[in-house]
């Protein structure tokens, strides 16, 4: 497991989120989504889909703040335009759960990743069973998480299933694994590392699809390999999952949604981790 900053005792404090403002007379850092809704160094004012529908006091706040975390993918590229500082980036959310321009990315800047191939129209995707032999794995390419969305394509009649539902097809490589490497990437740090083991009978790591964590050693090469493609894509907050194969390591994908299971397994208070985070500075 990858080495975990050491978060000093937090507020338990509850606030009412009828009334952020009146619940905190002198808040330090704000918040539009709730991700960090537990952390005491933090106002969380909700999303809102029209700047007017903020009180007075909450846009005053947010226009006068010098950094806004977890503005949403809207409010990101506006506050990005704006010159404001965002955690995570607005490059972040811009590839939240998009596995077209991940890949494209990934190849791009030679990160190791599997074989894949995307098909746009039945013309392009006849070329599918010449191309990839089977079994390989289909996925919904663009707001799929979760496990959700994944396809292990062992013959025609599922690839035929898969294609009446998808007008772009997003191929891959299969790989024989049982397990792969959770790693999170939080500002410039790896902050926790763990393995997903598949459920008996599924090719999925997913937590949600079955998938089981274990806390077992992460190799450095792995840990190495999540900070380097993080930075390199300018991703600051994000879980990659990696594999290997025949000494072969591989970037999967990337979450920018990723969940706290892992966090829980391995008793890390996340909301610790964050107040640690933006008190020292690092987010």
């Amino acid at each position: 497991m990858a080495t975990v900053i050491t978060n000093p005792e937090r507020s338990k404090g509850a606030h009412s989120p009828q009334d952020p403002v009146a619940r905190r007379s002198d808040p330090r850092v704000i918040a539009l989504e709730r991700r960090l809704r537990h952390c005491s160094r933090v106002l969380t004012l909700g999303v809102r889909p029209n700047l007017e529908s903020y009180a007075p006091e909450a846009l005053a706040m947010i226009q006068a703040a010098e950094k806004i975390y977890y503005p949403s993918a809207f409010y990101a590229d506006l506050f990005d335009v704006a010159g404001k500082a965002t955690f995570p980036s607005a490059h972040t959310y811009r590839y939240v759960q998009d596995k077209i321009k991940q890949t494209a990315l990934f190849k791009l800047l030679g990160v190791p990743h599997p074989r894949t191939h995307v098909y746009y129209g039945r013309h392009q995707q006849r070329r599918i069973r010449s191309e990839f032999a089977y079994p390989f794995v289909a996925k919904v390419a663009r707001g799929s998480a979760l496990g959700r969305g994944v396809f292990l394509i062992q013959n025609d009649a599922q690839l035929e299933a898969y294609l009446a539902g998808n007008r772009v097809a997003y191929i891959q490589e299969f790989l024989p694994i049982d397990r792969d490497i959770r790693a999170v990437v939080i500002g410039t740090q790896v902050v926790h590392a763990y393995w997903r083991v598949a459920a008996s009978g599924d090719f999925r790591t997913n937590i949600s699809a079955g998938g089981g964590v274990r806390l077992d050693a992460v190799p450095q090469a792995a840990l190495e390999l999540a900070l380097s493609t993080a930075q390199r894509c300018h991703w600051d907050d994000v879980g990659l999952d990696l594999c290997c194969v025949d000494d072969h390591w591989y970037v999967l994908e990337a979450n920018m949604k990723y969940g706290k299971v892992g966090f829980r397994a391995a008793s890390i208070d996340y909301y610790q981790l964050m107040d640690t985070l933006i008190t020292n500075g690092t987010i």
